[in-house]
């Protein structure tokens, strides 16, 4: 059964912006550590998956290097927005159209490829994303991601940003979602906008129970007990297959990072580990999906899944 495997390359700056943390306006970043750890990493384990590429980042000289280095190993670039903000539910159509434009130029310009692919920062998503989407002829889209918990995932981020004002607050009042999301099918389906189509392919969660199960999920609740994180894993990727679910993990920076790396962002869960250690885990539940699956890029996915009779949600 196929699956896919993808990295947000969520940069220190987007992070810190949207932790409402001073400083992000300088675009510090870590990519110089990130891409070449992850690209090893992928290397040794013959892997080619998809990197969602914020176009800020793409823009910015000091990153040129560590993005086409992805390209150069042949791994597929993904529009991960321009600004990294997860409120595109507040941009005027307008606005949207400018915020892939310019993600789509930057990357062209870097890499050589024209991205076919989305990911909402935040999974942000809205009916005028999609409509941009399609008449943009992208292929498909990995925003939804269906879970009960967002609401209480909301909360902790909030929690852990004390300073942040009230108004930021109300920016970020749908980060990770709705309690609603939940209900949202896992298997890849099709949005019907007009006369065009769009696949959906979501981040894959723990069926029926719909916790998530994003590589660093699994890595936090590896730091109370590794056999416990991995039992949930290894029954996670069971449960998919008994469903017929074709399993589309996420990966994050911070899963090639420690706390060591970028202080600031110490708040996040599990950056008190070790980075051998991240890694060591990260290997072990990537052979436990190895295994099972066969995991491919989210290109390729979209594409096996396009003609296979798959549901239809009509965008109203």
């Amino acid at each position: 059964m196929i699956a896919s495997l993808s990295l947000d390359l969520d940069n220190k700056w987007s992070y810190m912006k949207t932790h409402g943390d001073a400083g992000w306006e300088t675009f510090p970043t870590y990519l110089d550590a990130v891409v070449p750890r992850s690209l090893k990493f992928l290397r040794e384990r013959n892997l080619k998956i998809t990197y969602f590429i914020v176009g800020q980042d793409a823009d910015l000289e000091k990153n040129f290097d560590a993005i086409k280095q992805i390209s150069d190993a042949n791994h597929e670039i993904g529009n991960h927005s321009f600004r990294h903000e997860p409120w595109l539910h507040l941009y005027s159509k307008q606005e949207l159209i400018e915020e892939f434009e310019k993600t789509e130029n930057a990357l062209e310009k870097v890499t050589g490829q024209i991205p076919k692919g989305f990911r909402g920062p935040g999974y942000s998503l809205s009916p005028t994303v999609l409509e941009v989407l399609a008449e943009r002829n992208y292929e498909y889209d990995c925003s939804t991601l269906p879970t009960y918990i967002a609401p209480l995932a909301r909360a902790y981020y909030f929690f852990k940003s004390p300073e942040m004002s009230d108004e930021e607050k109300e920016k970020r009042k749908k980060l990770f979602g709705k309690f609603s999301d939940g209900f949202q099918s896992l298997k890849p389906y099709k949005w019907q906008i007009g006369e065009k189509t769009l696949t959906e392919i979501p981040v894959t969660t723990l069926p029926i129970f719909k916790t998530p199960i994003h590589a660093s999920y699994v890595i936090y609740l590896s730091t109370f007990s590794k056999t416990l994180a991995k039992t949930y894993w290894r029954t996670a990727v069971k449960m998919c297959k008994m469903s017929g679910t074709q399993l589309s993990l996420l990966l994050h920076p911070l899963d090639f990072l420690s706390g060591n790396d970028a202080p600031e962002l110490k708040f996040f869960p599990a950056m008190n580990l070790p980075v051998e250690e991240k890694l060591e885990f990260l290997s072990d539940i990537l052979e436990i999906f190895q295994d099972s699956f066969s995991i491919t890029n989210m290109k390729q996915h979209a594409e096996s899944v396009a003609n296979t009779g798959l549901s239809v949600s009509i965008l109203k």
